[in-house]
């Protein structure tokens, strides 16, 4: 069980200051110098965002990432970089990206950058928030890379890519990680096609050398790219099977749905403990505090408060900084409201 009821949290990511927008498509102005320069300003920004707001746990924001997940395929051998958009133009949407062609052994031997990214979390993070790190597993790392003689499908890419993911989570925990978010969104998204029982054996796996050597947890969503889910926005394919992940928390996208499917969470709440998405990430209208105590107080019908943590929807790296700095002060608020009346 969680150490404070209704916690505050977040998934991961957090929109860029406008200038690390405008600087990281102009990089080759800048020196390595200025590069860790700006990166170290940034983390500090969404640092700033979310103490300041009051949340419990923080993240570095996911500042140094270009997204929640692409900056690690540059930490890859045996790819070659993004190719032509299959679509350039018209309403931005998942299919606007371009995938990496697999040209040898996948393999990381500089690791994936997300232990420099927490050592930089923990030399800047003020006293009293609790500090995670999230990392994308190898099954939706797979999804950008497109299959070859060698690998010839989704799964045995994931298969390459989960000893590469594994150890970057053991060596996070080694530096002082206590918790850990593992982002699988292609597994949520694509769980009504998949065998969910293989996708749990996947996740298991990757996770086997840090579950019960840290704070642990997933999160369930349906893709956020500009706004748009990806997936198929139902959580029923999803279970029990996911109930079967090896994780001491699971976070599940409920605010933009309108809280459709609420009963899942008492699944969860018997063997788990619930993150539940309480802000839409997606919305440009803004959460009141009393908006947000409704919500907790509808999701305490099924999950106990010492087993319930309150987060936005997804990641807030596609939402206006000044809209996510709101919606976490209301989302602070609310838990703080509900939690005085407990």
């Amino acid at each position: 069980m969680i150490e404070q009821p209704l916690r505050a949290t977040v998934i991961g990511s957090y929109p860029f200051p406008s200038w690390l927008e405008f600087a990281s498509r102009n990089l080759d102005a800048f020196g390595p110098a200025d590069i860790a320069e700006m990166q170290e300003d940034a983390v500090i920004a969404a640092v700033h965002d979310q103490a300041a707001a009051g949340l419990d746990v923080i993240t570095d924001g996911e500042q140094t990432r270009f997204d929640f997940n692409l900056s690690f395929y540059g930490y890859l051998e045996g790819i070659e970089m993004e190719g032509e958009s299959p679509r350039k133009w018209g309403p931005p949407a998942h299919d606007q990206r371009g995938k990496h062609r697999v040209t040898g052994e996948l393999r990381a031997p500089r690791g994936l950058g997300a232990v420099e990214e927490f050592q930089r979390l923990q030399r800047v993070a003020p006293p009293g928030p609790a500090l995670k790190a999230s990392l994308p597993g190898p099954y939706t790392l797979s999804g950008r890379l497109v299959p070859n003689d060698a690998y010839p499908d989704r799964y045995a890419l994931t298969e390459a890519l989960l000893p590469i993911v594994r150890r970057e989570l053991e060596a996070l925990v080694e530096v002082g990680c206590r918790e850990l978010t593992v982002d699988e969104p292609s597994m949520s998204c694509y769980a009504y096609r998949e065998d969910t029982r293989k996708l749990v054996d996947i996740f298991n796996r990757t996770v086997e050398g840090v579950a019960g050597r840290c704070r642990l947890s997933t999160h369930l969503c349906f893709g956020n790219f500009k706004g748009h889910a990806v997936g198929y926005r139902r959580l029923a394919p999803m279970f029990p099977d996911f109930l079967g992940f090896n994780v001491d928390e699971i976070h599940v996208e409920m605010a933009n749905r309108e809280f459709a499917e609420v009963e899942i969470l008492e699944r969860i709440a018997a063997k788990k403990d619930v993150a539940v998405g309480v802000v839409d990430v997606k919305s440009y209208y803004i959460e009141t505090a009393d908006d947000v105590a409704e919500r907790i107080r509808f999701c305490l019908q099924s999950v106990p408060a010492d087993k319930l943590s309150l987060a936005p929807d997804c990641g807030l790296s596609q939402t206006a900084r000044w809209a996510a700095r709101r919606k976490l002060e209301a989302l602070v608020q609310g838990a703080r409201k509900v939690r005085a009346s407990l």
